[in-house]
């Protein structure tokens, strides 16, 4: 496993790490509940294949993604490094605070190795959010205060505040969404703050399983997902067809060399999900090759031709049911 190092004590955090988003959810894959179990094996299994990032957050599953978490490391905390993020409508000051100890009591654990702002909110004051922060560092409850779905001005306004420091950004980043690399990337590594990348197979659309053909047959998620739309997944196959043909040349597949390409530059942290155990293989194993600067630089032109069609949801579940 590749690690890579967080802020300034260059904590060491794997390349690769376990988003578990879909722990506790219902409404996943093809709407069944996921198994509390297997997502227990899951997580173990990573452990023992040298994922040390779990993150989780007081959002998934309301809250039951945390609890399952906790319960697969209670006897393994000192293997792990644990991440969690707290809501939107719970960052101020008081709130904030409390959610910290609901999240510690679920997870079980003593201290949250990175606590995340999950998304920013206007409505409140950020001052007084990155006071409680700040506040939690020094009792120890936190050790790492990290940011997700920030924007540059609102990283740099977080940054002024804080007297610790903000060690990360959990952001939206994959070849089918390369936003990210106009401008926060660049920013992110002059600060050095890690950009940690959801959804880095683009909800699955990256791996190649899905084509014009399939899309209407998708469930959860991905039913309200402009991504598959079959205009979409159209444009999408010389993106595709490009991964596969990278794939071949290092015997992996389009999934792997897509989140290979992610964590090639040592400022990026990957956190995809794996709903088995098979997934979750795949994905540790995108740590254990590296890709050439000519593959890299031949996936990023043909990424950035990529240009999905935007629709609204409504339209596109009309679209679905018609």
């Amino acid at each position: 496993m590749k690690f890579v190092e967080l802020g300034k004590n260059k904590e060491k955090v794997s390349a690769i790490g376990l988003g578990t988003w879909q722990f506790g959810t219902k409404g996943w894959g093809y709407g069944k509940e996921f198994d509390k179990i297997t997502a227990i094996n899951i997580t173990n299994l990573a452990i023992d294949n040298g994922v040390n990032l779990l993150d989780t957050a007081e959002l998934y599953g309301d809250g039951i993604s945390e609890k399952i978490v906790g319960e697969a490391i209670k006897d393994r905390r000192d293997e792990v490094f644990i991440a969690t993020k707290v809501a939107p409508y719970n960052t101020g000051y008081r709130s904030l605070k409390k959610s910290c100890e609901r999240s510690l009591n679920k997870l079980g654990i003593k201290t949250i190795d990175l606590y995340q702002i999950h998304w920013p909110n206007p409505l409140l004051s950020t001052r007084r959010t990155i006071k409680a922060m700040d506040e939690l560092v020094d009792e120890g409850k936190i050790r790492y205060i990290g940011v997700s779905n920030f924007s540059i001005g609102r990283l740099k306004k977080a940054q002024e505040l804080t007297k610790h420091e903000i060690v990360s950004n959990q952001v939206s980043y994959s070849l089918a969404n390369l936003k990210v690399e106009e401008k926060l990337l660049p920013f992110s590594k002059e600060s050095g703050v890690k950009i940690i990348a959801y959804s880095p197979l683009a909800q699955g659309l990256l791996t190649g399983k899905y084509t014009p053909e399939t899309p209407l047959k998708t469930g959860g998620v991905r039913r309200i997902n402009n991504l598959f739309r079959p205009r979409n997944l159209k444009k999408a196959m010389p993106l595709i067809n490009k991964l596969k043909e990278v794939g071949e040349k290092y015997n992996r597949t389009a999934a792997q060399v897509s989140l290979n390409f992610l964590i090639s530059d040592d400022s990026v942290i990957a956190i995809p999900g794996a709903k088995n155990e098979t997934q979750l293989m795949s994905n540790i194993g995108a740590a254990d090759f590296e890709l050439e600067r000519n593959d890299i630089d031949e996936l990023r032109k043909v990424a950035e031709q990529f240009e999905p069609t935007k629709i609204g949801s409504l339209q596109w579940i009309a679209g679905i049911q018609s």
